[in-house]
C-alpha cells in the first residue's frame, strides 16, 4: 500500500507542482485539502477540485473555515486595529494558522503519514505551517518539495508541461493568495525594491469613477451594517464591503516588512474591505474610548498582530490579549461615514451614542463649562512645576 501524504492545495503553481511530484516521482497517494477562508466562489473550488484530480490526486477536500476564520482572527484584528507597519492588514499571514490548523486536522483524521505544503526556504508561510503542524501533531512528518528542491517558477512551468499538464502557465506569473481579509499578490515586481505592479496584476479593477458616500455601522466593535442595512452575517458584510470598494481600487498597496526568517519581503496586497473597516473602526474608537483606553489597545493590537503574523497564534497569551480586546469595544457602536473615490477614501464623520465629544462640560477651542478660568489657570500652573523645578536646577548648576 502506498502512503498517504497530505498536501495543503490551492490549485496555484507550487501546489500543482507538490502534486504531480509527490505522486509521479515519490510515489504518494496524494490528497488535497483546501482550507477556504472565504476567498473563493463555489465556481473556484470546484476548478481547483478538477485540477486536483487532472494533477493525479486521490482525493481532494473543500475545509470551510471561514467562519472560524473571522470568530477566532478577523474580529480580534479588527478590535487591535492590526495593520503591520501601519499598512498591511495581514491578510494571508493571519489565514495561514486557520488553514494549518484545519490542514493537520484533516491528516489527523484520515490517518496519514505525512502532511506537505508548498511553501519556499525564503518565506513565512513555511514557518507557519511547519510550526502549526509540529505542535498539534509531532508524530505526522513534513514534506516541503519547493523549499526542499529549491526550485524556481520556471523549473516548476516546465516540469508541469513535460508531465503533460495543460494550464494557463501566464497567469501563474503571479502569486494570488485570496482569503476573506484581502488578496495578496506576489511577482517578478516585488522582488524588486524600484518596481510595482502593473494594473492588470490586481484581481479586482476600477469601474467606478464617480466618489460615494457610505456608511459602516459596528456594534460593539463589529461590522454589522452598510448603508443602513443591518445583517447578523459579518462574513456577508465583508464580502459586500469588498465588492462595492475594490471597484474604487480601495485597498491597494505594497507592503515592506521584516520577515520571520530575517530578511525583508516586499509583497502586493488589495484589501478594499479590510482598510475600510479598520480605519473606520479606529476612527469610532478616537470618539468613543478614553485617551488610556486607546494608549493600551494601541499597545495590545501591535503586539497580537505581529504574533499572529509570525505564527505566534497558538501561544496563550493570545487569548489573554483577545480578552482585553474584547472589554475594550464595549462602547465601540456607531456608524462611521466614508468618502470614496478612484483610488481614495475619506472619512467623513461619526455617529454614536457613546461618543465622548457630546458632553456639556465643554466644546474644544469654543467654550469651557466645566470649569472657570481661574481654575485652569491653577491646573496649568500646578502642571508646570515639574518642568519649573528641573529648569532652575539646570541654571543654578550651570
Amino acid at each position: 500500500m502506498k502512503e498517504k501524504v497530505v498536501l495543503a492545495f490551492s490549485g496555484g503553481l507550487d501546489t500543482s507542482f507538490c502534486v504531480k511530484y509527490l505522486s509521479e516521482e515519490k510515489g504518494f497517494d496524494v490528497y488535497t485539502a483546501i482550507a477556504n477562508t472565504g476567498g473563493f466562489s463555489e465556481e473556484d473550488l470546484k476548478k481547483i477540485e478538477e485540477k486536483a484530480y487532472q494533477l493525479g490526486a486521490v482525493k481532494h477536500v473543500t475545509l470551510d473555515i471561514t467562519r472560524e476564520f473571522y470568530e477566532k482572527g478577523i474580529k480580534y484584528m479588527v478590535f487591535g486595529n492590526v495593520l503591520r507597519n501601519g499598512t498591511y492588514p495581514i491578510s494571508v499571514s493571519s489565514e495561514r494558522i486557520f488553514q494549518a490548523i484545519a490542514i493537520i486536522n484533516y491528516a489527523k483524521e484520515i490517518g496519514a503519514n505525512y502532511v506537505a505544503h508548498g511553501s519556499t526556504g525564503a518565506g513565512n508561510d513555511q514557518v507557519r505551517f511547519d510550526l502549526t503542524f509540529q505542535v498539534l501533531a509531532p508524530e505526522i512528518n513534513i514534506i516541503t518539495p519547493i523549499r526542499d528542491l529549491s526550485l524556481t517558477r520556471e523549473y516548476e512551468i516546465d516540469y508541469l508541461k513535460q508531465h503533460g499538464y495543460e494550464a494557463d502557465f501566464k497567469k501563474m506569473e503571479y502569486s494570488i493568495n485570496k482569503g476573506l481579509w484581502g488578496t495578496s499578490i506576489g511577482g517578478k515586481e516585488t522582488l524588486k525594491s524600484e518596481q510595482t505592479l502593473p494594473e492588470e496584476a490586481y484581481p479586482s479593477q476600477v469601474t467606478e469613477k464617480e466618489e460615494k458616500i457610505i456608511s459602516i455601522e459596528f456594534d460593539k466593535g463589529e461590522i454589522c451594517g452598510i448603508n443602513g442595512e443591518k445583517k447578523t452575517d459579518k462574513i456577508a458584510l465583508i464580502q459586500q464591503l469588498e465588492n462595492i470598494a475594490s471597484k474604487y481600487g480601495i485597498g491597494r498597496d505594497m507592503h515592506i516588512g521584516d520577515t520571520i526568517i530575517g530578511i525583508k519581503g516586499r509583497v502586493a496586497f488589495e484589501a478594499a474591505a479590510p482598510i475600510l473597516i479598520i480605519n473606520a473602526h479606529k476612527m469610532l474608537e478616537k470618539h468613543t474610548l478614553t485617551k488610556w483606553q486607546q494608549y493600551w489597545k494601541d499597545q495590545l493590537g501591535t503586539w497580537y498582530g505581529m504574533f499572529l503574523h509570525e505564527a505566534l497564534y497558538l501561544e496563550p497569551v493570545m487569548r489573554d490579549i483577545e480578552k482585553f480586546l474584547e472589554s475594550s469595544q464595549k462602547n465601540v457602536s456607531g456608524t462611521v461615514y466614508i468618502k470614496l473615490r478612484p483610488y481614495c477614501f475619506t472619512l467623513v464623520g461619526v455617529d454614536s451614542p457613546f461618543d465622548l465629544m457630546k458632553t456639556e462640560l465643554g466644546e474644544y477651542g469654543e467654550t469651557n463649562k466645566g470649569w472657570t478660568a481661574e481654575e485652569v489657570k491653577g491646573f496649568i500652573k500646578m502642571m508646570a512645576n515639574p518642568l519649573k523645578i528641573y529648569y532652575n536646577i539646570q541654571k543654578k548648576n550651570q
